[in-house]
């Protein structure tokens, strides 16, 4: 879970994932809702590039084992971990949407364990690239 920090998402971002958490079911949904409620609005075209949006590539640090991974937050019926494409109802994508470079996340793990989670570099930011429709 993303302690309180200081969330930016899209407005676009924050449409299509409000009607995603109506239409899922479950503690994921409910999750990503919570964190949408804490969620400050930002036109899309005024997110700044540091920002982890929908359909951005992120590289982040367990600050735990010193590991870096990179993954591409996506809408669910994108995800394919094979790919590095992770669903935002997976806890770890929905504590990822609307941090900032150098923040960090708790992650929850199994067996109410948790790893702290840094965002290191944002590869790909659809607005960042002027790409609207992502």
């Amino acid at each position: 879970m993303a302690s309180e920090q200081s969330l930016l998402i899209t407005d676009q971002d924050y449409e299509r994932l409000s009607l995603l958490t109506q239409h899922a079911e479950g503690e994921a949904a409910a999750f990503l809702d919570e964190e949408l409620g804490r969620a400050t609005i930002v036109a899309q075209k005024e997110i700044p590039a540091d920002v982890v949006t929908m359909n951005s590539r992120v590289r982040f640090l367990d600050e735990e084992t010193g590991k870096e991974s990179e993954m591409t937050l996506v809408y669910p019926q994108d995800a394919n971990v094979t790919e590095g494409k992770i669903s935002v109802l997976v806890p770890v994508g929905t504590a990822l949407i609307g941090l900032r470079i150098g923040q960090s996340i708790d992650w929850p793990m199994p067996k109410n364990k948790q790893r702290k989670l840094k965002v290191v570099a944002i590869t790909f930011q659809p607005e960042a690239s002027g790409d609207w429709k992502l």
